[in-house]
């Protein structure tokens, strides 16, 4: 019998029976589904967080017998896009007999390996460290989720209390414990202690519920998720304000997204001392109330309490103690007024480490902070990467929560320093930090790329994205803009119409930079356009707008992307698309050769400037690139194939019998070139590269 959604109130019920209607006879995909509904509601888990299972019966292939399978989620997984390549699969008798080896909890960890010795599926995904908890338990499906109104009783003074006050009896309750096999034996122990019980709480961690079929289980799950957001909403707010109400009042939307803007650069560079990182920015409505708050003080250096969160989001995040108009257009006196904080933050966080760590620790970390507070503004998460970033930023979110809810019906309780310290530096997690694949060559790299809506631009934000930067793409043509983005993944691009000849659409783009990824590392001027004609039919306006865009463009973008760059503090690269037109005389070009001189000649004295700040400039000169190239689609391929008395559609073999390899340039033939200089010339600056095929007019020495 469904169970209405309308019962649900702080939940969201997803369920369809349409959907569910063409795998109803496979147990393994009703489970996969169940996760992914599960999964795509955050407030009942985080991204990466919790895990699902199934048991069905499956014969040995060495005995021919029915056996019993678990199927989890496999290490590293998420719920929410799960799928048969994401899971394991297991035999449940295997995985109780580990009880026969097992040594006691000091020795716990040496049950992990183990787990492959019970596999039945050989393709399975590497299982996680949870197997056990589901493998020990009975039950045909079982959820363990991390629901904020959950860790919220979880996480409060009175847990075990709040706990037999919401559900009596009907469920069962844990202190925390780290995950791991001996979590598995106190889970079955409670159960056998608590026969009819229908889940678990796990204090300071999570939930596990169950049913006998996966829409069973995961009504179970909302069921039990709804009374404790029940139970808090009736109870937040009540006997004091959220969070003791507000201290600082929030910025307007627009001023505060300028702070945050030229706030993030700095932070950027202030948080990379040891590696660069990307940013993510949230003014979510919990966040500013959270960080407007009075309770910040007292509970943001308390810590978070589930082992996902504070594994994404380090212990404790750093408060900025600024004000929230602080004039921040002075970048030099900004870092001087918060390198202290940077300092001391530093400083806490070896001593974390030094008074916590065992003989056979890992290696300290970074000790820079992922999560930034800005009273009256908002959180800054700062990660290797966007959804690393992103996802720090949503973890933290959940925290925030978690604490709302657990002052409302108690008071708030992180991990101890310890246990906190013995997650973070678990042999585990840090044998599944060495399995993850290396960073790529622009990894932690932020692009802006101009002209990216097709052609060469576009070419070249693939080819920074391939190679593991972000990138912002602009364009004046918005829906080339969307149709590029389209084809990257989430996380990877960004768009903004900009228009280089104007000078406050370039500084907007600069300002969604910061916004998105927290500043900028590499800025392409890659718009253009061409105009092909002899000096008498060469207009005022032809003139003017090759100026503009190609050589003003270039001088708006360079400046603005330096003053981003020097906030930072981490070098960078300027890159030029010009063309062999700038050193070749070719007739009916004055126009257009003139100004890719000019923006030759403007790479060349800002290198010089700019070296020894690290922000190298350097050129890259295309010629005849014709094959999917914006420009050639209008007059300049009429012009040039007039000019050399052929046709258009000859053009491409023209070009490429006239360089010395007779090859046809194409877009990522550019895209290469860029590459290079961002990632594998990192000591040359001041340079023209050349890619043409081989052009002996345009040899520059």
């Amino acid at each position: 019998m469904l169970v209405s959604q309308t019962k649900f109130d702080h939940v969201s019920y997803l369920w369809n029976e349409d959907e569910v209607e063409k795998i109803a006879d496979d147990e393994v995909s009703l489970f996969l589904y169940r996760s992914n509904i599960l999964g795509a509601d955050l407030r009942l888990t985080n991204y990466g967080g919790g895990n699902t299972s199934c048991k069905t019966f499956e014969k040995d292939p060495l005995t021919g017998e029915e056996k019993e399978v678990l199927w989890v989620k496999g290490s590293g997984g998420d719920i929410g896009t799960l799928t048969r390549k994401g899971i394991a699969g297991l035999y449940v008798d295997k995985i109780h007999n580990l009880k026969n080896v097992y040594r006691g909890i000091e020795f716990e960890d040496e049950i992990v390996p183990l787990y492959y010795h019970c596999l039945h599926d050989l393709d399975s995904k590497a299982p996680s460290i949870d197997t056990p908890l589901h493998g020990l338990l009975p039950f045909k499906h079982i959820d363990h989720l991390h629901p904020d109104a959950l860790i919220a009783v979880a996480a409060a003074k009175d847990s075990q209390a709040i706990t037999k006050e919401i559900w009596g009896d009907s469920m069962g309750w844990v202190p925390w414990q780290r995950p791991g096999f001996d979590l598995a034996l106190q889970l079955e122990k409670c159960l056998n202690d608590n026969p009819g019980i229908r889940g678990i709480v796990l204090g300071g961690h999570g939930l596990f519920t169950w049913g006998d079929t996966s829409y069973e289980c995961y009504i179970n799950s909302l069921e039990v998720i709804e009374d404790a957001s029940k139970y808090i909403a009736e109870r937040e707010g009540k006997e004091r304000p959220v969070f003791g109400g507000a201290r600082v009042e929030t910025v307007e939307a627009a001023s505060r997204l300028d702070q945050a803007a030229k706030i993030a650069p700095i932070l950027r560079g202030l948080c990379s001392s040891e590696k660069p990182m990307v940013a993510h920015f949230s003014d979510d409505e919990r966040v500013l109330q959270f960080v407007n708050s009075h309770d910040i003080d007292r509970l943001a250096p308390l810590g978070t309490s589930c082992p996902d969160h504070f594994l994404r989001t380090k212990i404790q995040p750093l408060v900025l103690e600024i004000s929230p108009d602080e004039d921040l257009d002075d970048a030099k006196a900004i870092i001087s007024k918060l390198t202290p904080a940077f300092e001391k933050y530093r400083k806490e966080y070896k001593e974390y480490y030094e008074n916590c760590k065992h003989p056979n620790s890992p290696a300290m970390r970074d000790p820079n902070p992922v999560i930034i507070l800005y009273p009256g503004i908002g959180m800054f998460a700062f990660a290797k990467d966007k959804q690393t970033a992103r996802v720090a930023s949503e973890f933290y979110t959940n925290a925030i929560n978690v604490m709302r809810g657990a002052e409302a019906i108690s008071s708030y309780t992180a991990l101890p320093r310890q246990e906190a310290f013995d997650i973070e530096y678990w042999l585990l997690e840090e044998d599944k930090l060495k399995r993850m694949p290396p960073e790529k060559p622009l990894s932690r790299k932020i692009a802006l790329v101009t002209g990216a809506g097709g052609g060469i631009g576009k070419a070249i934000a693939e080819k920074l994205v391939a190679e593991g930067a972000v990138v912002v793409l602009t364009d004046i043509h918005e829906e080339r803009l969307k149709e590029a983005q389209e084809s990257f993944k989430k996380d990877a691009a960004v768009y903004v119409v900009c228009n280089v000849t104007d000078e406050a659409s370039v500084e907007n783009a600069f300002k969604k930079a910061a916004l998105a990824f927290g500043g900028i590392d590499i800025m392409v001027h890659s718009a253009g356009l061409a105009i092909s004609k002899p000096l008498g039919e060469t207009s005022l306006k032809d003139w003017n707008i090759l100026q503009d865009v190609l050589v003003k463009g270039q001088f708006m973008l360079s400046k603005s992307a330096v003053s981003v760059m020097r906030s930072q503090g981490l070098g960078g690269d300027l890159i030029s698309i010009a063309s062999k037109n700038g050193l070749v005389a070719g007739k009916n070009n004055v126009g257009y050769g003139t100004a890719k001189a000019a923006q030759q000649h403007m790479a060349r004295l800002l290198a010089a400037e700019l070296g020894p700040e690290k922000i190298r400039v350097n050129t890259v000169n295309p010629d005849g690139v014709i094959v999917g190239s914006k420009i050639w689609e209008g007059e300049w391929a009429e012009g040039r194939a007039k000019a050399y008395g052929i046709s258009v559609k000859d053009l491409p073999e023209f070009y490429a019998q006239r360089n010395l390899m007779h090859e046809i340039i194409k877009p990522e033939d550019i895209a290469n070139a860029v590459f290079a200089f961002t990632a594998i010339l990192q000591r040359s600056t001041g340079n023209i590269l050349n890619v043409d095929g081989g052009i002996p007019d345009a040899f520059t020495r």
